[in-house]
């Protein structure tokens, strides 16, 4: 359904955790699907962590939506306690082949990709698909009151076309340039911008603010400057093609995103966020221009894909790694060892989450915004600490 033109605070935030949720449901669904449809036993399908929303049963399965929509899960009678199969069932999931456990695992990841394709084919059939040409400087769509960057005198609308003598191109590549240089500064010296506002040019110096973690803030949100068009299909296939080459920009932008954070993470360590930071974001899109949750949900669908192909403890790369193996010695591991390794990772993926929880609504209170940096794969901006009067 095509999405309303503006949406309010409550329910830009309300459409944010719905999307979100939707696809935490798609990625459960696979697996859930791909087990049932192989006549594999499952004892449980849920939708969030936390209190119990809505709970029933439906043949063997139990169904359950909690009140934190950050994670979900589908269950398997194996390992409990009081499993009500045989141990040598053959529907039991650890007593299927290694190419049946495979697809199931990697069923939540198809899903995402599939669900990811089907939102931008339905952007481009209903409101288009947003191109951006851009223009020189890096654009400043937002300035936080009683930031350096207010005092000094950088406004909402403002353009910067050069940092430290540095001209800026245009594109991602300066606004991470900009990004970059106020996050190295350490409030010693001011950083010299060359400003357009209303057709006119002049320079402004700013001098960041020091954050707790050493990096200079100066409370500003950046995007490239870019004028958008909309392009609208003749027919379904070329809608096809356009919705496959979105897919293919978004996947290219989140795979460099994560390999900047995983080769240079002193410098990137900001950009990872969790589901607080996630909504924030959706939100924020829903309230300038609704539409823009079409490419938020594809962007959150194949970052999801993407990180949970990484052969880590707890992820669905990392049961995929652990099969692999097993087919490569030609037997199982030890099931001692297996739920050893995949135990330890579940807990410091938990850990992970509850701290990257507490950074983002930390960053949200004091900031009323988001304060750390983040790459939105939707309209291209980045935020690099916006802070508020408290």
């Amino acid at each position: 359904l095509p999405l309303p033109p503006e949406l309010s605070g409550a329910a830009s935030t309300a459409q944010a955790v719905g999307v979100l949720a939707a696809i935490i449901a798609v990625h459960e669904a696979g697996h859930f699907s791909a087990a049932r449809l192989q006549g594999i036993h499952v004892s449980q399908f849920s939708i969030g962590f936390g209190p119990e929303l809505l709970r029933f049963e439906r043949g063997a399965v139990e169904y359950a939506l909690r009140l934190f929509p950050i994670g979900g899960y589908v269950a398997f009678p194996d390992d409990e306690p009081d499993c009500p199969y045989e141990p040598d069932d053959p529907d039991l999931l650890r007593n299927r082949p290694a190419s049946d456990r495979a697809l199931v695992v990697s069923a939540g990841v198809l899903a995402n990709i599939a669900f990811a394709l089907a939102t931008l084919f339905t952007q481009v059939e209903t409101v288009g698909l947003a191109q951006q040409v851009y223009r020189p400087g890096v654009l400043v769509p937002g300035v936080g009151e009683g930031s350096v960057a207010y005092s000094a005198g950088l406004r909402s609308g403002d353009v910067l076309l050069e940092v430290d003598g540095e001209a800026l191109p245009g594109g991602q590549p300066s606004v991470r340039d900009v990004v970059r240089t106020i996050k190295r500064s350490n409030g010693s010296r001011a950083i010299r911008f060359v400003v357009r506002r209303d057709g006119e040019r002049f320079p402004l110096d700013v001098t960041p603010q020091v954050a707790p973690d050493g990096s200079g803030r100066v409370g500003v949100t950046l995007g490239p400057d870019a004028e958008v068009t909309r392009t609208f299909p003749k027919n379904g296939f070329e809608a096809l093609q356009l919705a496959a080459g979105e897919f293919g920009r978004l996947a290219n932008g989140v795979v460099g995103g994560l390999t900047e954070i995983v080769f240079n993470f002193s410098e990137n360590k900001d950009a990872v966020s969790g589901p607080v930071a996630i909504v924030a974001v959706g939100a924020d899109i829903a309230k300038r221009e609704a539409s823009g949750l079409y490419e938020f949900a594809a962007a959150v669908n194949i970052n999801l894909a993407v990180v949970n192909t990484l052969p880590l403890p707890a992820l669905d790369g990392g049961y995929l790694a652990l099969i692999a193996l097993e087919a490569a010695r030609g037997k199982k591991l030890p099931t001692e060892l297996e739920q050893g390794i995949m135990t330890s990772g579940f807990l410091l993926l938990l850990t992970a989450g509850l701290f990257l929880i507490v950074k983002d609504t930390v960053g949200l209170v004091d900031s009323d915004r988001i304060g750390e940096a983040m790459f939105l794969a939707a309209h291209g901006a980045q935020c690099t600490g916006v802070w508020g009067d408290g």
